[in-house]
């Protein structure tokens, strides 16, 4: 089973306070970015793989969506989603990703957001969400970039002039990574970019857009924090198509 690391208190509680926890996808600054990846909605089933407190599924409900359901491992997201929804169109259910099965074209959009770089097999869950596409149905998601995942070991280090180095960056060495993001241990797999694409193309995907994201000098005047981000790609934004 795909590592549970939400419903670890320490990590839920941390997480319960970053700026897209608390202000949602106006809080997450690739949101725009995402958002453009995104066509017309409504009247579409949509499944959102790894849906948190369901910020997603508010939203493509808000925007006309017919159906939408979110999967996640989490109880405490989980839980967090059903205390903060209303609509009846939009239900809730725990999933192990890793595991996932959905009935043969039943949707016509699958959005994921940072959530596949948890994920050991991906090839099995790209399958699976290829299939349960109708003809011409959508895959977005976002992930963390392997520029971003690929250290051995988490943070920074300093060189002699002070400048910040990443350590032990084995980007061409695949497999699990433990860090200390939140809480001690996390893991998630790294995989390269080509390993992203490939994949896709594998479970039959045709790849439509493919964004290294960073900030925008707007945000970049907004929330000078941002910054940092210009250092290296943070996510990987993805479109796809069955």
């Amino acid at each position: 089973m795909t590592q549970n690391i939400y419903d670890t208190p320490e990590f839920f509680d941390g997480y319960s306070r970053l700026a897209r926890s608390v202000h949602g996808l106006d809080g997450a600054p690739e949101w725009p970015a995402l958002r453009a990846l995104l066509t017309d909605v409504r009247g579409c089933d949509v499944v959102d793989l790894g849906c948190g407190f369901g910020w997603f599924c508010r939203w493509a409900d808000g925007q006309g969506a017919a159906s939408v359901l979110g999967l996640d491992v989490s109880r405490n997201m989980l839980a967090r989603a059903r205390a903060t929804t209303i609509s009846a169109t939009i239900r809730y259910e725990r999933s192990d990703l890793e595991r996932l099965q959905l009935p043969p074209q039943s949707v016509d959009l699958a959005y994921s957001s940072l959530t596949l770089h948890y994920l050991e097999r991906l090839p099995a869950l790209l399958a699976t969400v290829h299939q349960a596409l109708r003809p011409g149905g959508r895959f977005v998601f976002s992930c963390e970039h392997p520029i971003y995942t690929a250290p051995a070991q988490p943070g920074f280090i300093q060189d002699d002039d002070g400048r910040r180095i990443w350590p032990l960056n084995q980007y061409a060495v695949r497999g699990e990574r433990r860090t200390d993001w939140l809480a001690k241990g996390v893991i998630k797999q790294h995989r390269t970019v080509a390993d992203y694409v490939n994949l896709l193309i594998g479970a039959g995907f045709t790849l439509a857009h493919l964004d290294e994201w960073a900030p925008s000098p707007t945000q970049l005047a907004r929330q000078p924090a941002l910054a940092e981000e210009q250092d290296r790609p943070m996510m990987l934004l993805v479109s796809a198509n069955r």
